[in-house]
């Protein structure tokens, strides 16, 4: 569709006339019937006037269409080769409590799924997403392989925190990132307390270098994967959640010198997505 036909539809379905249109404008009937005949191009600045009087987006008026049939693909990977990887790696590197985590780990979230809207995906490709994404930014380090596979094993199974098979500096991790070590009985379904607890919370990880960096690459991977799990209004809660309690944490993480390179590439992925998600929200 030429300019002019979009800006003669644009024009009737907000019931305007073109004089009437002309004078929000300050030009003539006859411009805007000029523009509607494609006899003329409307310039920079009428554009952006015919914009706003006509509620569409420059987008519509000078672009083609968008193709929204979009083919959906999964974000996630296939849990049993990343398992095979993480169990491989921590073999040939002797990282005795992440072959000790991968089993207890895929024991306590069989059944659990991703809060998907399209596809049901196992829950332990989250922890063994975070494990190879570790080990694809260079960190090779037992206690943070083991604490990102255990990180949701005592806020989402029945496991205590003392049959964790770790050091105590993971098992501390594990419970620092561990929402409900927080509330009382009962108050994980209450969402006033839960709110009242996360600055708290958050407060408790900054003081930890090694939950601080699990929690940003949870964070990071959580951000990466709720298109396809969040509604609109959990979207925006989470970005500004994000901005306010999970970015400061990179700055704990960058001063941990085997971190540093972590803390750049996290940033650069939570800015981006924060970012992205902002202007399609």
């Amino acid at each position: 569709m030429m300019i002019g036909a979009k800006l003669a539809e644009a024009r009737k379905k907000v019931n305007l006339t073109q004089g009437q249109l002309a004078e929000k404008l300050g030009v003539s009937f006859q411009a805007i019937s000029i523009w509607e005949r494609d006899e003329s191009m409307p310039d920079t600045g009428h554009l952006l006037d015919l914009s706003k009087a006509l509620h569409v987006s420059l987008d519509e008026l000078l672009g083609e269409p968008v193709h929204r049939e979009w083919t959906q693909r999964p974000v996630t990977f296939n849990p049993e080769h990343m398992y095979t990887y993480v169990k491989a790696k921590a073999q040939a590197e002797g990282l005795t409590q992440t072959l000790a985590a991968l089993p207890l780990m895929r024991e306590k979230h069989e059944g659990q799924f991703r809060s998907d809207r399209t596809i049901k995906t196992p829950y332990a490709v989250h922890p063994l997403t975070l494990a190879c994404h570790a080990m694809a930014m260079g960190i090779v380090d037992d206690d943070v392989i083991a604490t990102v596979l255990l990180h949701d094993v005592v806020e989402d199974t029945d496991t205590l925190p003392e049959e964790l098979p770790v050091s105590d500096r993971v098992r501390e991790a594990v419970c620092l990132v561990s929402y409900n070590t927080y509330l009382k009985k009962g108050d994980d379904t209450d969402p006033k307390k839960k709110n009242q607890i996360k600055p708290i919370y958050y407060a408790n990880i900054a003081k930890n270098p090694l939950a601080s960096l699990v929690k940003c690459m949870d964070r990071c991977n959580n951000l990466a994967c709720m298109a396809d799990g969040f509604s609109k209004a959990k979207m925006a809660t989470y970005v500004i959640q994000t901005e306010q309690y999970v970015l400061p944490l990179l700055d704990i993480i960058k001063e941990v010198p085997e971190y540093n390179n972590a803390s750049w590439l996290l940033r650069y992925q939570m800015m981006t997505l924060l970012e992205t998600f902002k202007r399609l929200l």
